[in-house]
């Protein structure tokens, strides 16, 4: 991913032209924004519309324009009585030979669902597909003037004694201290997609924690302070 990113950056500064990755995950998103800290270059993350999970990197020459992302959103239609999940669509374009980077979100609702894909896909997508699973369905270009609920968040405020990564665990997972240390330690929490190794770990404003069997949350900021001396802690958690 490193080169491919140096390349891109390469390209882009040399033709003096926008250049395009996509799509990524949220971890791969964390990981390249620390990456590019290393170049003076201009980018910007778009997954096709605001609040997008997978999304592409936009490295900047000219000002940036959603428009010009090489992102179709198909729109996949069917009866309301046939119930389609983010997996069976998923599974539906991935039998087609279709890489995982040329897929973005999956939005489902009752009769249709909204695919982010990458343009040179998208036609194949549409010639290809009439059933998901064994659910017809009919294909066209979303105009996005309706899109699937997207989730968002839930927001919780916390009380804990600081912000080492053992004290908040403790406080999302209900677990004793000892628990949550132990839980830490068997590699079951993530802090910005990395396992995080040590309980004494310090947190900061904007982490995202990501703990096996519980969800992923992320640090909204402090709030303040008990009377005696706790952190008041506010955490969105992903819904």
């Amino acid at each position: 991913m490193r080169s491919r990113i140096s390349d891109a950056v390469r390209i882009s500064q040399a033709k003096q032209q926008n250049s395009y990755i996509g799509f990524l995950n949220e971890a791969e998103i964390y990981k390249t924004e620390e990456f590019l800290h290393n170049y003076n270059a201009d980018y910007f993350f778009w997954g096709g519309y605001d609040g997008a999970a997978r999304r592409f990197l936009c490295i900047l020459q000219k000002v940036f324009s959603p428009d010009d992302v090489p992102i179709v959103p198909l729109e996949f239609s069917y009866r309301t009585s046939d119930v389609l999940t983010h997996r069976d669509f998923l599974g539906g374009i991935m039998s087609l030979g279709i890489e995982r980077d040329a897929v973005g979100d999956i939005l489902t609702d009752s009769g249709y669902s909204v695919v982010f894909v990458k343009e040179s896909v998208a036609d194949f997508i549409s010639s290809q597909i009439n059933k998901i699973g064994r659910v017809g369905v009919k294909i066209k270009i979303s105009d996005l003037s309706r899109l699937p609920k997207v989730n968002g968040f839930t927001e919780q405020c916390l009380t804990v004694s600081s912000l080492r990564a053992d004290a908040v665990i403790s406080a999302l997972t209900g677990f004793s201290r000892e628990k949550s240390k132990q839980y830490i330690r068997k590699g079951m929490a993530l802090v910005n997609y990395t396992v995080c190794e040590s309980p004494d770990f310090t947190l900061n404003n904007g982490d995202i924690i990501s703990l096996r069997k519980f969800g992923k949350y992320i640090i909204n900021g402090i709030l303040g302070e008990t009377k005696k001396g706790r952190l008041k802690l506010s955490v969105k958690k992903y819904s």
